[in-house]
């Protein structure tokens, strides 16, 4: 396996060592014909030519030898990235921790906190961003980067909003009708409002409705109905759906007719909201909380005949919050003192204030995705950065099919289907191909009318986003729909149509780096490479997914990995639910070692491995520390929907179910890390 494609070198070696001593002594045996020891003069003859051939042959072999032992073990890389990424190390590392007891503070657990990979990534990603927004360049009249660019200037002109004032909202008010405290008010026409409200000003008081794939036919569109509260995230009420697997499932898929919610008139909100669709008095709805749907407009129907005011003022005061973002300084004021209120009486901690480039750039990403794709990628995922991914992409992949084939509760039919599911897996990498091609960047917003106030560019944007969403969806022949902008740093596998993604924004450093020692690149990159293409195989580990596998062995292998991790402490404060992260911990531990299987493979076939100098860690122990950073975050209550372990877990959880890690550290048996027994699932 990964560690004895290494320790098979050691008896090769040793092997030709006793050979090369067998051919010394051949070469120091008199030769047939030559004169017997005793003579005096070839004794002495014998010494001088063996003297000089000894001194030949050093003088041959000198300069080889140089060469072999300058070369020989691991170089430091002193390259600007390499060191960039050791002073990270050392910054984020606690190196007086034991490794062997708790490797999560080793990488991770500096003096004062404990940094947070991901968000840090994410954050740079968006510096990258608002470099290139804020660079000085010339742009074609009318195209799209002129009209991204545009529309961030304007965001940031935080002079030219507050000038404006309140102006632009009681224009918005007024079109909608009015509203008692504005001064002017008419009587409220519910669904016109609605309408309104959910087609042009992208809000959706009382449920959020957006199009996803078909639950019995992936690649068809279907409207789907969510409460608010537990609606997919979206820009300003777009509604995309989430990545597979990350919504919850729907509930009913019935027709929007008045039975369901009489309150609420669904073929004129959804036609206006949904165009070019055509729909039809039958549409199907998705229904993801039918109970909530029902009790929602029950609610709405009393409150039209008692309380029509109050109604008006909810619907009218949810839009405020929705557009002031996009207001001067009052409104957000507002809106962050009603956040901070309702935080503390949920008990949460307060959440920390943002800069307004950190809004403008991400306002900025969704409404000119395609130009800000082709912009980022440009600059920080060329071709040379993207055939390095593929390569490692490459090694890991090979790697999981080779080891499909020894896991013993697999038997052999299993192992094949496994093998060609692999194989036909479509990869992306980097970002999709239609955020790419310069035509889309130039073209595709057209209907963008931007100004003459912000929050007019804001509503502007949106009625086109959420147009050019309705569009892809009735594109003939759909390609996979990235659920991440390419800047972004999940990775995501997509049961529908059996697509893996890593956008460009994942793979940068301290995760991935073309002149990075193999080792890292492996042990970030490579691990999570490694956990999404174990996804493929979820519905195996489930009880009943796998009927024809030796399901005796399968249930041996998950119950000892539920008992391995249930034996860990854990920090204050966090706990886990076993049953609902069990897969993403068999993916943790398998994807662990399939990316060191493919490493010690690179390492048996490809020298010249490099070191980050001054940490003292081999390359195998830069692969581990490389893995352990990537789960690098603050320790916090777990959620209770959360499918992923505490960081903590993450990280001793598959170190401890590898030799190679205590092996490469030198624990001692019985150390947390280094257990008595270990489990192999994958």
């Amino acid at each position: 396996m990964e560690d004895g494609d290494q320790s098979e070198e050691e008896p090769r070696e040793r092997s030709q060592a006793g050979e090369m001593g067998t051919l010394w002594s051949q070469e120091s045996t008199p030769e047939e014909g030559l004169p017997v020891e005793g003579s005096r003069p070839w004794a002495v003859a014998r010494r001088v030519l063996t003297a000089i051939l000894i001194l030949s042959l050093l003088l041959c072999f000198s300069v080889p030898l140089f060469y072999i032992f300058q070369n020989c073990g691991p170089r430091p890389c002193e390259t600007s990235v390499c060191l960039d990424l050791r002073d990270h190390y050392l910054a984020s590392g606690n190196t007086s921790v034991a490794p062997c007891t708790d490797f999560f503070g080793f990488a991770c657990g500096r003096a004062k906190e404990t940094n947070n990979s991901f968000q840090e990534l994410a954050t740079k990603n968006k510096n990258r961003l608002r470099r290139i927004l804020e660079a000085q360049n010339s742009w074609h009249p009318g195209s799209g980067e002129e009209k991204a660019f545009q529309f961030y200037n304007s965001c940031m002109d935080t002079h030219a909003i507050e000038a404006a004032g309140t102006g632009p909202l009681r224009q918005v008010i007024e079109e909608l009708g009015g509203w008692r405290i504005s001064g002017k008010w008419t009587s409220l026409n519910f669904n016109r409002t609605l309408r309104l409200l959910m087609s042009q000003y992208g809000h959706f008081p009382f449920f959020r409705a957006y199009l996803g794939p078909h639950p019995a036919s992936p690649h068809t569109p279907v409207i789907q109905a969510v409460p608010v509260s537990k609606a997919p995230g979206s820009a300003a009420g777009t509604g995309q759906a989430l990545p597979d697997g990350h919504y919850q499932p729907a509930q009913a898929l019935c027709p929007s007719s008045k039975e369901m919610a009489p309150a609420i008139d669904w073929l004129s909100c959804l036609q206006e909201t949904f165009t070019p669709m055509s729909l039809s008095p039958s549409q199907s709805l998705l229904v993801h909380d039918v109970e909530y749907l029902k009790n929602m407009s029950q609610l709405v129907e009393e409150m039209l005949l008692k309380q029509r005011d109050f109604l008006q003022s909810h619907m009218i005061l949810g839009l405020v919050v929705t557009l002031s973002p996009a207001l001067d300084s009052q409104f957000q004021e507002a809106r962050r003192k009603l956040s901070q209120k309702l935080r503390e009486l949920t008990e949460q901690p307060p959440m920390p204030a943002r800069p307004r480039w950190m809004k403008c750039v991400e306002e900025t990403g969704t409404f000119f995705e395609p130009t800000l794709a082709a912009l980022f990628v440009r600059e920080a995922f060329g071709p040379s950065t993207r055939s390095a991914a593929m390569e490692l992409f490459t090694a890991i992949r090979d790697a999981l099919i080779t080891r499909l084939r020894n896991l013993p509760w697999m038997n052999e039919e299993t192992q094949n289907m496994a093998r060609d599911k692999v194989a036909q897996l479509q990869v992306e990498m980097g970002a999709s191909e239609w955020a790419l091609k310069p035509e889309l960047a130039r073209q595709e917003y057209n209907d963008i009318q931007l100004g003459p106030s912000f929050l007019q560019s804001v509503l502007s944007c949106v009625q086109s986003l959420r147009a050019r969403i309705v569009q892809s969806f009735l594109q003939p022949c759909p390609q996979h729909r990235w659920k991440v902008s390419p800047w972004e740093v999940n990775a995501y596998y997509s049961i529908s149509d059996h697509v893996v993604v890593f956008p460009a924004g994942l793979l940068q450093p301290p995760f991935f780096h073309p002149g990075y020692p193999r080792a890292v690149n492996f042990g970030a990159a490579g691990s999570i490479m490694a956990h999404e293409l174990l996804h493929i195989f979820y519905q195996l580990l489930l009880p009943g997914g796998c009927p024809a596998c030796d399901t005796r062995a399968l249930q041996e292998a998950r119950l000892c990995l539920k008992r391995h991790y249930a034996a860990f402490p854990l920090p204050n404060g966090t706990s886990f639910n076993d049953s609902l992260t069990f897969l993403e911990n068999a993916a943790d531990v398998g994807g662990l070692a399939i990316a060191l299987q493919a490493y010690s493979k690179r390492l048996l076939w490809h020298r010249g491995e490099t070191i980050l100098p001054s940490l003292d860690l081999s390359p195998q122990q830069i692969f581990f520390r490389s893995y352990a950073q990537v789960m690098c975050r603050e320790p916090s209550p777990q959620d209770s929907h959360d499918t992923h372990s505490p960081p903590h877990l993450r990280v001793h959880g598959p170190l401890s179910s590898t030799p190679a890690f205590a092996r490469y550290f030198c624990c001692a048996r019985g150390a947390l890390l280094n257990p008595s027994s270990r489990c192999q699932l994958w």
